[in-house]
């Protein structure tokens, strides 16, 4: 039979195991007792809290990786996207997280996303798709300094998509296919430079050597030749057509 000290040692017995707690690792306990937090938080491992006075909030210090969903944005030059990003960040101080803020993960994500539309608006889309990596530090920064009163770090911010209009797709297309035919005409003008001043040269070598000329004709007609074509034009020279007017104007003397 049941005895009144049985009854209230029991009663004790269930009371200690209720208030034996086990945080991992990456846990941290913030106890309240009474109402009042108490000067650091505990764990890991092995801790009390005796409940109802007790009262203990978990809190994981582990990188919080958060999606910020796709946000309408107008650039700075008046071009309508959606930016979407995700947030690395972490919990450093567990009491700052849970008494200076509601709700660390919600306020963090509002925050990010009001960020990512106010930085991403005030810059042109030209420079939202080709520095991407100075904005994310810029917002990295931003959003870690608001947040540090949190007791929240965040470690890194990226922009994983940008998801443009159709016009503005095929705009974006007729422009790499305009660089490229004008970077094609440069490198074309380039050759036919470099071109033009080696024949200068090679003009004032064989104006120096004539009998040059001559073997230039020869090589001409031996590649020609190789190719098994049916019909060779062989270039006269001029020296032979200046030596017969040569000869005509002197029997006419």
């Amino acid at each position: 039979m049941l005895t009144v000290p049985m009854i209230i040692g029991g009663i004790i017995i269930l009371y200690i195991l209720n208030a034996i707690k086990i945080l991992k690792e990456y846990e941290r306990g913030v106890i309240f007792r009474l109402g009042r937090v108490l000067s650091k938080p505990k764990g890991p491992g092995l801790i009390l809290v005796f409940p109802p006075i007790d009262k203990m909030v978990r809190v994981s210090l582990r990188i919080v990786t958060m999606d910020i969903p796709a946000q309408d944005i107008v650039t700075k030059d008046n071009v309508s996207i959606k930016v979407n990003a995700v947030v690395y960040f972490r919990v450093m101080d567990p009491q700052k997280a849970i008494l200076a803020v509601q709700d660390y993960l919600y306020a963090t994500s509002q925050l990010a996303q009001t960020t990512l539309r106010s930085v991403l608006g005030e810059s042109e889309l030209d420079e939202i798709l080709s520095e991407r990596e100075q904005l994310n530090n810029q917002l990295q920064e931003i959003i870690d300094k608001h947040t540090d009163p949190w007791g929240i770090k965040v470690q890194l911010v990226e922009t994983k998509h940008v998801d443009l209009p159709e016009n503005m797709i095929r705009a974006i297309a007729r422009q790499a296919e305009a660089e490229r035919e004008r970077r094609a005409k440069i490198i074309h003008a380039k050759g036919e430079y470099q071109a033009a001043a080696n024949l200068i040269k090679a003009a004032n070598v064989i104006s120096k050597n004539p009998q040059a000329l001559q073997l230039r004709f020869l090589s001409t007609l031996a590649e020609i030749a190789t190719e098994k074509n049916s019909t060779i034009v062989f270039p006269l020279p001029l020296d032979l057509i200046k030596a017969f007017v040569t000869a005509k104007e002197n029997e006419k003397k």
